[in-house]
């Protein structure tokens, strides 16, 4: 089998609602906070990166994603989003893949993401169809041949895929 690599496209999703499970226990001098997660009950100490520092002062996007994890931030010119403490992150921020591959439909929309192995998460009821009916059954051991397939199907039915 392949390894197939993680991109990320710095869209933030993953991030915008996280102030659900991080918060803000302690805030130490220079930009350094311990961070409790509210799930696991897990402290981890983390440190803005000293090139995000101006980033992490402003506050503005809070007023638009008030569950935001308090790291979070959109770059202003590329709209891209960033976590000011990358660097030090907790552990489950490393770990987290959100796709392996993004399905969009024909309008450009996402319609669904393959998640890990072979999983799909969707509600586009058509692209659900198409998964069943078309693409579970595909018995090919070797992840990129899969994938070759996986994506031939979904273009024939009218989805475009991001690897």
């Amino acid at each position: 089998m392949i390894p197939l690599t993680f991109e990320c496209f710095q869209c933030g999703e993953c991030c915008s609602s996280l102030g659900y499970v991080y918060v803000i226990r302690k805030e130490h001098a220079d930009y350094c906070f311990l961070v409790h997660n509210n799930y696991t009950g897990e402290e981890t100490e983390v440190t803005v990166d000293p090139d995000k520092y101006g980033l992490f002062d402003d506050k503005s996007l809070f007023e638009k994603l008030p569950h935001a994890c308090p790291f979070f931030r959109h770059m202003s010119v590329s709209g891209k989003a960033l976590c000011t403490v990358h660097l030090t992150r907790p552990e489950i921020c490393r770990d987290y893949q959100c796709w392996r591959l993004l399905i969009l439909d024909h309008s450009g929309r996402r319609a669904g993401r393959i998640r890990n192995i072979r999983t799909l998460c969707s509600d586009d009821v058509h692209l659900t169809n198409v998964w069943e009916n078309c693409i579970e059954g595909i018995d090919e051991p070797d992840d990129r041949k899969w994938e070759d397939e996986m994506i031939r199907i979904l273009r024939n039915a009218g989805y475009s895929v991001r690897r």
